[in-house]
């Protein structure tokens, strides 16, 4: 892995603001179901990584265990929508570099909280939700997370929401 803007895009993840708001009720259940889809460009952190192995292969970006922390700024429409904080944790050198990452998206409203597994490269990132606090407290889900290359990208979450069974 290299120590570019696109390889903290792809150990890094994003989020905040909503683009578009959709509703759907589960037809035959007593509880409701609300889905939404959060859209937010992404503004990657500097690459900032923690070398946590002191067992190093000479001239390597990494080593298993090592940290990748980032701090992305959100924005829907050129506004200022949140951010997230999070970690990757090196598991894998070759043939390709793979983290586990975990993350907090800081959004109006409360928290999100998610996981996934960063790869190098442009390849789309597979996000899973957790669950989250306050307005996002019963969420849950899955998005993706594109890089473009050039310190930028965009995170899109789709939320599904439980409330409380009656």
């Amino acid at each position: 892995m290299r120590r570019t803007p696109a390889a903290v895009a792809a150990l890094s993840l994003a989020l905040a603001g909503v683009m578009s708001v959709s509703t759907a009720s589960q037809a035959g259940d007593s509880s409701t179901a609300r889905s939404k889809r959060l859209v937010f460009d992404v503004e990657f952190s500097p690459f900032t990584i923690v070398a946590a192995n002191n067992v190093r292969a000479p001239n390597a970006p990494f080593s298993i265990g090592d940290e990748i922390l980032f701090h992305d700024q959100f924005s829907v429409n050129g506004r200022p929508a949140g951010d997230s904080v999070g970690s990757c944790v090196v598991v894998v050198l070759t043939p390709e570099a793979l983290a586990n990452c975990t993350g907090v998206f800081r959004l109006t409203g409360g928290n999100i909280a998610a996981q996934f597994v960063a790869v190098q490269g442009p390849t789309p990132k597979e996000v899973a939700v957790t669950g989250g606090t306050g307005t996002f407290r019963n969420v849950g889900g899955d998005g993706s997370l594109v890089e473009f290359g050039d310190g930028t990208g965009k995170l899109t979450l789709n939320l599904i929401g439980f409330a409380p069974r009656r």
